[in-house]
């Protein structure tokens, strides 16, 4: 533990070196914060930093993506769900400071940031009577199983240190940026018999129901991604969202298997000869997330998504997880919204509702600021 009056400074490091630093903590950082993930943004240039106490020890790191303004020697610096530094320490600004003022020399007219602080927790249970209550329209309108208190002082010691909550992530659970809301299975000190007990009833019969029918669940690999694609362009039309193109995923595979084979792991459900479910999964240490799914609408009442997710987690407790991350959730619980089935369906695989402290910007040219927020809104 560095003193809380120490002195940090900040400078570039090796991706070695970061990722030892991000390889030795625990709970373990985001999957966006390790070197590989900026090998996944081409369009971004990617730099790894990290903080130092007096006597020369990392105490920090962080991933920055830097992505330049067209004709501006400006650039947006992002730290996707980071740094990951002592968020607890009182002076914080030993460690934001001296981040600000290098991404200042390096040309970033705004500075982006994810603190990976939770704020609140709901139950499965709690986020049931939640949806059921008519009055609940949101799901901070219900009353949270646990609350960080320490999280909310920190927001208020960020805006008066100048950085503002950015607008996406504000309100919306699905953020321009990281999701604010995620929905997340605690695997720590339960057995899988523990974990397949939180399964609530559906769950259970999908499972079985799959098994039933012959649904077989296998890895696949680099070659497998082209059939995930066919599927995930499907969900995209169905679920109405932009899909992101096949090299995207290939080269998420090669740049963070190269890091780690286990850093990301592809799954497909098989039936009767037809691939009808996929997904891919990431690891970091003890953090494992559910990242992309797909699935066609043929044959759905054998329930291969319910398979896939449940071969994973099983997975995942054998990786010696201690959290199964289902990633982002909706925070309305208007019948209405289309984001609300799939919100039931994280939950009833026995995940907590979990709010994080959202993205957090820093101006450093206020007018170029205000620009690219125009640009994002329109956008």
């Amino acid at each position: 533990m560095t003193s809380a009056s120490a002195v940090l400074r900040i400078q570039p490091v090796s991706r070695a070196e970061h990722l030892a630093f991000v390889d030795s903590r625990r709970p373990s950082p985001s999957h966006m914060q390790v070197p590989s993930w900026g090998d996944v943004k081409p369009d971004w240039r990617a730099e790894s930093l990290g903080w130092f106490d007096g006597e020369g020890r990392m105490v920090g790191a962080a991933l920055v993506l830097l992505r330049a303004l067209p004709r501006l020697k400006r650039c947006l610096a992002y730290l996707p769900e980071g740094p990951v530094i002592d968020w607890q320490d009182p002076a914080l600004e030993r460690w934001l400071d001296p981040l600000l003022a290098y991404l200042r020399e390096r040309g970033a007219f705004t500075v982006k940031m994810g603190p990976p602080v939770v704020v609140r927790r709901w139950s499965p249970e709690a986020v049931k009577q939640a949806i059921a209550d008519p009055a609940a329209r949101k799901l901070r309108d219900a009353a949270a199983t646990s609350e960080e208190p320490r999280a909310l002082e920190l927001a208020e010691r960020l805006r008066r240190s100048g950085w503002r909550q950015a607008a996406a992530g504000a309100e919306d659970g699905f953020a321009a940026g990281q999701p604010r809301f995620v929905c997340q299975v605690p695997f720590s000190g339960r057995s899988l018999d523990d974990v397949r007990g939180g399964l609530n009833q559906q769950w259970r019969r999908n499972v079985k129901k799959a098994d039933k029918a012959g649904v077989k669940v296998v890895r696949g690999g680099y070659e497998d991604l082209p059939d995930f694609y066919e599927l995930y362009a499907e969900t995209a039309e169905r679920d109405r969202f932009i899909p992101r193109p096949l090299p995207y995923f290939q080269r998420m595979w090669t740049a963070l298997t190269a890091e780690h084979p286990d850093r990301m792991r592809l799954y497909l459900a098989h039936h009767e000869g037809e691939i009808l479910a996929a997904a891919t999964m990431l690891t970091v240490g003890d953090h494992v997330w559910y990242s992309y799914g797909a699935s066609t609408s043929r044959r759905r009442e054998v329930q291969p998504s319910n398979a896939v997710q449940w071969r994973m987690m099983c997975d995942a407790h054998e990786l010696g997880a201690a959290v199964y991350d289902f990633r982002g959730i909706t925070d309305t619980l208007e019948e209405s919204d289309h984001l609300l089935g799939l919100l039931r369906f994280k939950v009833g695989a026995g995940g907590e509702a979990v709010e994080y402290l959202g993205e957090w910007d820093f101006p450093l040219n206020k007018l170029l600021h205000k620009a690219f927020e125009l640009y994002m809104a329109r956008r």
